[in-house]
């Protein structure tokens, strides 16, 4: 099979002074990490995809540790662009761990499937009973510009979250852009809607409150969000929004993140400050 064959592995670790630090690192093309950054609450991490993106045939692996008591927030600088299949679908296999006491933030920007593209991503994520962490999937409907929207042959996004080694969460989004497009009309513009698959975990959260009324209070033309609690009472939660367009999609986002704040203060870090 043709096509590139990348990895990351990457694992955070409490200081003892308080911070945390990259305590291992392995990476092949296509990832490239930037220099780490704290910001008195998490440590950021980029991971850069110096190629145009990813072909027909790759495969990546990525493989992402948080410690016990270690922060980390991983994000992405730009899109995800995936390109049309010749052959052999691309494939990325992603896997979390967080110990007790840790707390990981994933929040790459969105995924952006071209026209004739096949892309299976699977994604497992294990949390210790008393970790934290928030997870996000976001894809726009392809090149806008191009009129491409709607136009991919295949994307699968499966995902599999344990805490405390209870399975709480496996679901398989595996859909043709014609397929996706009629889920878009719910925005009320198909053209350029965009979906978010949002997980967020606590043990502060085993409970509703302020926080998933005001998620609940999102919901509005142009805008669909629900929440609803996942299995097993372990403060674990699913977010899900389909928005008009790129803008609020990200509007919607992080007025998410920011109703979540005061139980999880470490969601006001900004993943693009340096």
């Amino acid at each position: 099979m043709s096509g590139i064959r990348g990895h990351l592995s990457l694992r955070a670790e409490a200081h003892p002074g308080g911070r945390t630090v990259i305590d291992e690192q392995s990476f092949s093309a296509p990832f490239h990490l930037s220099k780490p950054y704290w910001d008195g609450r998490v440590l950021i991490v980029q991971v850069v995809n110096p190629t145009a993106g990813v072909l027909s045939g790759d495969g990546l692996r990525s493989n992402i540790g948080v410690g016990r008591d270690a922060a980390l927030l991983v994000t992405t600088p730009s899109a995800t662009r995936v390109f049309q299949a010749s052959g052999a679908p691309a494939q990325s296999e992603q896997r979390f761990a967080v110990s007790d006491g840790g707390w990981l933030d994933y929040l790459p920007e969105p995924l952006v499937p071209h026209r004739g593209s096949q892309f299976f991503q699977s994604t497992t994520i294990e949390a210790s009973a008393h970790a934290e962490l928030f997870y996000a999937d976001l894809v726009m409907p392809g090149r806008l510009g191009r009129g491409e929207a709607w136009s991919w042959d295949r994307l699968v996004l499966a995902l599999r979250l344990s805490v405390g080694g209870d399975l709480l969460l496996c679901e398989r989004w595996d859909q043709s852009g014609a397929e996706a497009k009629g889920l878009a009309t719910l925005a009320g513009r198909e053209a350029g809607a965009c979906f978010a698959n949002l997980v967020v975990v606590s043990p502060r959260l085993k409970e509703a409150g302020v926080w998933t009324e005001r998620i609940r209070g999102l919901h509005r033309e142009g805008c669909w969000v629900g929440v609803s609690a996942l299995r097993g009472n372990r403060g674990g939660w699913s977010v899900k929004m389909i928005a008009e367009d790129s803008i609020g999609l990200r509007a919607a986002l992080a007025e998410v993140r920011e109703s979540l704040a005061a139980e999880l203060p470490r969601l006001r870090s900004l993943p693009r400050k340096f």
